[in-house]
């Protein structure tokens, strides 16, 4: 296997165990799961929230990150600390973690 091989399999592993030490997590208030759905044919990953708060239905994406050419793409990071310094923490650079919920002239502002 060449490095980029290498390093989606393991990256796709740290991004599997950091949303399902999420999935863990109990939200504060309602009746509401938290789904991991794991997509590794197409490297889609998500964490989904579902269920019931004050009479009303919760349902939505807290987290989607998808690889692609050797990054992480970020696309959208509802948790409240952020997924980042997770996966950095766990041995992700940080030179191949992709905001993409940042437009691109934001981006380059913050460079």
């Amino acid at each position: 296997m060449d490095n980029l091989t290498d390093n989606a399999t393991t990256y796709r592993e740290i991004v599997k165990q950091v949303i399902g030490k999420y999935a863990q997590l109990k939200p504060s208030h309602g009746e509401i799961r938290l789904d991991p759905v794991f997509d590794e044919t197409h490297d889609r990953y998500a964490l989904m929230q579902v269920g019931w708060d004050r009479g009303r239905r919760i349902r939505g994406n807290l987290i989607y990150i998808t690889l692609e050419a050797g990054k992480i793409y970020i696309e959208y990071d509802g948790m409240e600390c952020g997924i980042t310094q997770d996966l950095i923490e766990e041995g992700i650079p940080q030179n191949d973690i992709i905001l993409a919920f940042l437009s691109p002239d934001r981006a380059l502002v913050a460079a």
